[in-house]
């Protein structure tokens, strides 16, 4: 989804966008047949992600990493070094519509669960795109 809007701003050239997993449980797996559906619905197609864990080098090429929940954030914060432990952030905290501290996870409910998580989503990556841009236009004046 931010891949999505960092393409309609124009920042594809500048922005880096990539998604992985603190856990190994579904490396290598399409997302959530219902998470497709729903992001479907909403213009985003999820077909061609494949679900990845996070790797040491990430920590260190990646400007920001985003958690969706406390879980995650615990098991970044446990696997990031301490250098850049800065980079690790809850995604909500860029909402501007939601005041909920993380994301909740849809998977055992239905597909109102995954609407919600979308509304979720697409608020706090207008938020990110903010930030993101501005730090782009940074560097490219630099």
């Amino acid at each position: 989804m931010f891949q999505h809007l960092v393409d309609e701003a124009g920042l594809s050239d500048a922005i880096a966008v990539d998604s992985a997993a603190t856990h190994h449980f579904h490396v290598g797996e399409a997302p959530d047949a219902r998470a497709q559906a729903a992001a479907r619905k909403r213009g985003y197609d999820l077909s061609s992600l494949v679900a990845r864990q996070i790797r040491a080098d990430d920590f260190r090429d990646a400007d920001l990493i985003l958690a969706m929940d406390w879980e995650n954030l615990s098991a970044l914060q446990q696997q990031c070094p301490k250098v850049y432990q800065h980079k690790l952030m809850l995604l909500m905290r860029f909402s501007n519509e939601f005041e909920e501290a993380t994301v909740p996870d849809p998977y055992y409910g239905g597909p109102e669960g995954f609407n919600k998580v979308l509304d979720y989503i697409e608020d706090s990556c207008q938020g990110v795109l903010e930030l993101v841009r501005k730090r782009a236009l940074q560097y490219q004046a630099a």
